[in-house]
């Protein structure tokens, strides 16, 4: 019995490249152009970490209170830790850029009062005669 080799041909394929046009390349400027726009508002309004810190006597309810949270106060999520019971208070908050006003609300035997930041001296008048201390997020 005979075997009979087959014998494979060749072609030789060319791949052809897409053609793009003027318009074809504008477009996809103009695409790339609105996504980079886009990225860089969403940079830009990025929350950013934001530490405070105040001295008061250890022991004591500190809240954070501002323009940030409608001035709500006994927000237990801007409530100041002392983590190491010494009367330094601390808290990190998540702000988008721009500008807040805010006090410290302390309290003391269940009565609170409100108390400006005193290692700020950007400040600034509000309507009950006292100060608020203003933030400036960039």
């Amino acid at each position: 019995m005979k075997i009979k080799s087959k014998t494979a041909t060749t072609k030789e394929v060319t791949a052809k490249k897409p053609r793009c046009t003027r318009k074809c390349a504008t477009k996809k400027v103009a695409v790339a152009k609105v996504a980079a726009e886009k990225k860089a508002e969403v940079k830009q309004d990025a929350e950013k970490s934001v530490t405070l810190t105040c001295r008061f006597e250890a022991g004591r309810e500190v809240y954070v209170a501002g323009t940030f949270n409608n001035w709500q106060t006994w927000d237990k999520s801007k409530k100041m830790a002392d983590k190491k019971d010494d009367g330094v208070y601390s808290i990190t908050l998540r702000l988008k850029p721009g500008r807040y006003e805010y006090k410290f609300f302390v309290v003391t035997d269940g009565k609170g009062d409100w108390t400006e930041d005193v290692e700020n001296v950007d400040k600034v008048p509000n309507a009950m005669g006292t100060f608020n201390s203003v933030l400036t997020v960039e």
